[in-house]
């Protein structure tokens, strides 16, 4: 079977797998139950998903035993997250989880005030109209957010490649948390001596051609917590090798897939600090009485592998202070 025929074939089968899901009745048969939902597959969404599930059972509501728990992603699908957010609504469980903004959008639009909602990895909350008050979210909704220190991705950026002028970002326009990000790298870049070029995709699709896009324009590029261009990461890592730019990224885990560095959240932990607030309205507390939270810790991953391969070489006193170099 050839590439073309193999990905065709896992394309029909996971549309096959998820219209399977959304025409099952979704069911729950323990003490508590829980929804959750997300855009797409990816690994630091992947790892806020096991993060989450981890720390509840460290918490003492375990899968299989005291907690009844249903999983589905969208694929990167917008109106597959409608029709999963209204399944899982139909549902009532006791809380539904919604890993990034497309999915939290989704299920708030479809939630009674009665349905506990706790989102995780949004950028931007208040941007996104899932709460209008971080410290007092209100009504039926609050979780985590995973807003990036852009102007340190950018120092990061200027230590590395010191005689960058322009920094070409990969982003989806129909993403809020994405356009939020793309206009605080435009605030912040002049103050740093850089300027910003764009390059859209509205699916994973585009992204190969909207990287190809940057090069000749762009001295590095950058890819932000946008979920569709993390799901075709390797497309972009390509674009840098082949045309001698290197690419960063937001998340860490995009490091270990071939980015030159990143200084991001452990997502991990950002499903673990997500399942904390989870417990709490399992034991009785009220989603919005519980302020929005973020990750405070950062750590540093880098990619001297990977920055040969795109013609530079990452200084030694950056190496030294990474949390974890990537072999």
């Amino acid at each position: 079977m050839n590439k073309k025929r193999a990905f065709l074939k896992s394309i029909t089968v996971s549309a096959l797998l998820a219209a399977s899901f959304l025409s099952a009745p979704v069911s729950f048969a323990a003490d508590k139950s829980l929804a959750v939902t997300a855009i797409v597959e990816h690994p630091a969404l992947d790892a806020v998903h096991k993060g989450l599930l981890d720390e509840l059972a460290k918490l003492g509501y375990k899968q299989g035993d005291n907690l009844s728990v249903q999983h589905q992603t969208a694929q990167g699908d917008i109106p597959t997250t409608v029709q999963i957010a209204s399944k899982f609504v139909g549902a009532q469980p006791d809380v539904i989880v919604s890993i990034s903004t497309p999915s939290a959008q989704a299920i708030v639009a479809k939630a009674p005030k009665d349905q506990a909602v706790v989102f995780t990895a949004v950028t931007d909350p208040v941007g996104a109209k899932l709460v209008s008050n971080l410290e007092k979210p209100g009504g039926n909704i609050t979780g985590t957010s995973d807003l990036s220190p852009i102007k340190r991705h950018l120092e990061l950026i200027k230590k590395i490649t010191p005689d960058a002028k322009t920094v070409g970002v990969l982003y989806n326009p129909g993403e809020a948390n994405s356009i939020t990000l793309v206009s605080l790298l435009e605030l912040e870049a002049p103050g740093l001596g850089l300027k910003i070029v764009k390059a859209g995709a509205s699916n994973s699709g585009a992204v190969l051609s909207s990287a190809r896009s940057l090069i000749g324009k762009a001295d590095a590029i950058y890819v932000p917590t946008d979920n569709t261009i993390a799901s075709a990461l390797e497309a972009v890592i390509k674009v840098g090798i082949d045309g001698q730019t290197p690419v960063f990224a937001a998340d860490t885990g995009s490091v270990e897939r071939g980015a030159v560095a990143a200084l991001g959240f452990n997502y991990y932990d950002v499903g673990r600090q997500t399942a904390q607030l989870v417990a709490k309205i399992f034991n009785g507390a009220k989603p919005g009485d519980l302020a929005v939270e973020a990750p405070t810790i950062l750590e540093l991953y880098v990619n001297p592998g990977s920055a040969k391969k795109m013609g530079i070489t990452i200084p030694a006193d950056v190496v030294s202070s990474a949390k974890k170099v990537i072999k």
